[in-house]
């Protein structure tokens, strides 16, 4: 949209616009200028290596890790080394085609952060670096854990902050996780339980409410609580009564678009009301509990958003 704007403003006078050096161009400005006033900025780069769409961020911090010079720029990668339980080992295969894949755009990893179910062996560790042209120490082992917050402590342990501040020169005292380690403490020691009913029409893909899960669990953590969610579909409620809602300890209705299950929200807030069950609407959830009390209580027969 910024390129599109500069050009019609005429900033390229007349060029044509090309994904080099306009759109990339565009992509390191919004960089630089979120960075501005920071010590340190981090800038993820999502999808795969090799997809079309991922090209031109890829070109731009390329370019960008050429400007600032490489002592001022890292190129950390994360990849996947799947294990084959058939074979009972360790596949390093696919990290060594994504770093060729990232070697023939001119990105050169420093450090390689490798996914799998296990921590990875010695040996194939030793492969990786070989293959990768990186040393040994920077191939980090991020194996899956029960617990995203366990995940600090399991790469401090190999280093990975030591490369990170070697790197940009950075004098830092040695790490204190313990406010951290009383974090995964108190999750996997919960002093009591609530159960939290989530209201809506998308609840088939759970990650749709995504940052309301994390909240409810990081409410949870901060008062010691395992929090269970329960998932309503807003138009079951419409089918099959509010019986549904039975048993809960509160009940959360996110945001939403379009009128299909709004009766079965509106519905949900009058069981909170009625049942004195604590509700807390989001966007959508706030106009339903308003829309539910004005019909149910001052009358307003015709009351809708």
């Amino acid at each position: 949209a910024d390129v599109l704007r500069k050009e019609r403003r005429g900033d390229y006078l007349g060029a044509t616009i090309q994904v080099i050096p306009h759109i990339t161009n565009a992509i390191k400005d919004r960089v630089i200028a979120g960075s501005e006033g920071h010590d340190i900025a981090i800038v993820e780069v999502g999808g795969t290596v090799g997809d079309i769409e991922s090209l031109p961020f890829m070109e731009a911090i390329r370019q960008l890790a050429v400007e600032l010079g490489r002592e001022r720029a890292m190129f950390m990668h994360l990849t996947l080394v799947p294990y084959l339980a058939a074979a009972g080992e360790v596949k390093t295969k696919p990290t060594q085609h994504s770093v060729k894949e990232l070697l023939s755009i001119g990105i050169q990893p420093d450090i390689l952060v490798c996914r799998s179910d296990r921590m990875i062996p010695a040996n194939e560790r030793k492969k990786i670096a070989l293959f990768c042209n990186v040393p040994e120490k920077a191939v980090i082992s991020m194996k899956d854990v029960d617990s995203i917050y366990k995940i600090p402590q399991l790469v401090k342990s190999q280093g990975l902050d030591d490369l990170v501040c070697t790197r940009f020169g950075i004098d830092a005292p040695e790490a204190d996780l313990s406010e951290w380690e009383q974090v995964i403490y108190e999750e996997a020691n919960p002093t009591g339980e609530v159960t939290i009913g989530m209201v809506g029409k998308y609840i088939e893909l759970p990650d749709a409410y995504k940052s309301v899960n994390e909240a409810l669990k990081h409410a949870g953590l901060k008062n010691r609580l395992n929090v269970t969610i329960k998932y309503v579909d807003s138009q079951d409620i419409e089918t099959k009564g509010v019986e549904l809602l039975e048993g809960l300890d509160a009940i959360l209705v996110p945001g939403g678009f379009g009128d299909r299950g709004v009766e079965g929200k509106i519905r949900a807030a009058q069981y909170a009301r009625e049942n004195k069950v604590p509700y807390l609407g989001i966007c959508l959830g706030m106009q339903v509990a308003l829309i539910e009390y004005a019909r149910n209580v001052a009358g307003m027969e015709g009351a809708h958003s």
